[in-house]
Order: C-alpha cells, then sequence, then structure tokens
C-alpha cells in the first residue's frame, strides 16, 4: 500500500495542488495529514476521493473538533498521527517514540517543525516537513511510504 504524508499547509491549497500533481502522488491509497490548517485536509479528501487520516495542529484550537493524536493501520502497520506539538518534538522525538511503543505503533508520524525527517528504529518515526512553509529547504515538501507487513516501510522524501 502506498500512504501520502503531508503536514503544515497553513491554509494553501495551491501547495496541494502542486503536491498532489507530482509524480510521486499519482498512485497514492490515501493520505496522513498531520495538522495545521484541518480545513486543508478536507480539501485534500475532497479533490483526491481517497481517505485521508487527519489530526488537530497548534493552529487548529479551537477552531476543530479533531483529535490530537490517533492510532490506525495501514498496510499492515499500526500508525500513530499527529501534529507533534503536545509532544516537545521542537526539542526531541523521545516523547513521541514513548507514546508510539505504548500504543503499539511501529510508525509515526508528526508535523510542527516544518522540517522533513525520517527516523528508522523500532519505531520509525516520520516528519514530511511543511508542504507550503518549509524551515529545512526553500521548496515545500511531503512524502510516500510504500507499505507491506512485516516489511520496513520504504519511504521518500518529495519537493515540490
Amino acid at each position: 500500500m502506498k500512504i501520502g504524508i503531508v503536514s503544515d499547509s497553513h491554509g494553501d491549497t495551491n501547495a496541494l495542488d502542486q503536491m498532489l500533481a507530482h509524480p510521486a502522488a499519482q498512485d497514492v491509497e490515501g493520505w496522513f495529514f498531520a495538522g495545521d490548517i484541518a480545513m486543508d485536509a478536507e480539501y485534500l479528501a475532497m479533490i483526491t476521493q481517497l481517505p485521508v487520516a487527519k489530526v488537530a495542529g497548534n493552529n487548529d484550537w479551537p477552531y476543530t473538533t479533531l483529535k490530537d493524536a490517533i492510532v490506525t493501520e495501514a498496510g499492515g502497520h499500526r500508525i500513530l498521527l499527529t501534529h507533534g506539538h503536545l509532544y516537545g518534538v521542537q526539542f526531541s522525538t523521545e516523547m513521541l517514540v514513548q507514546v508510539a511503543e505504548a500504543q503499539q505503533a511501529d510508525i509515526a508520524i508528526y508535523g510542527h517543525t516544518h522540517v522533513a525527517d525520517i527516523q528508522p528504529g523500532g519505531v520509525m518515526v516520520l516528519n514530511p516537513g511543511s508542504i507550503a512553509r518549509p524551515r529545512d529547504a526553500s521548496k515545500g515538501s511531503f512524502m510516500v511510504a510504500d507499505l507491506l507487513p512485516d516489511c520496513e516501510p520504504v519511504v521518500k522524501i518529495i519537493r515540490i
């Protein structure tokens, strides 16, 4: 199963359109939206007609009823999805990993820092960076991940 991972669009649907036009996004079977701005996840679902797992970010409060974190399954993997601001990810992903382990998740997806990152390990930690306001490059980023049961995910950072 191929999933797309995106975060921190901050209302920039043009950036989401550019992402969706990228060849790497063409055969995605579902999206994970790690917050900021919740309405953008609705836009993504409407445009793609694909399932979109979504959580609230720090800029969504108090305007959404979305949860701060969810655990779901895809491609034989258990995934913790959160924006990350409540787990101190701007300093370390240690607390995020502990929460993922407690939830028996083998993948943790977060946003908030606007910096793309892949951390392999017992819990693979993924941050797609920001599609609209990157802090680690001049171009926005998203991720695609190929998920197969009992296999290490194959994850790529894509710049638009």
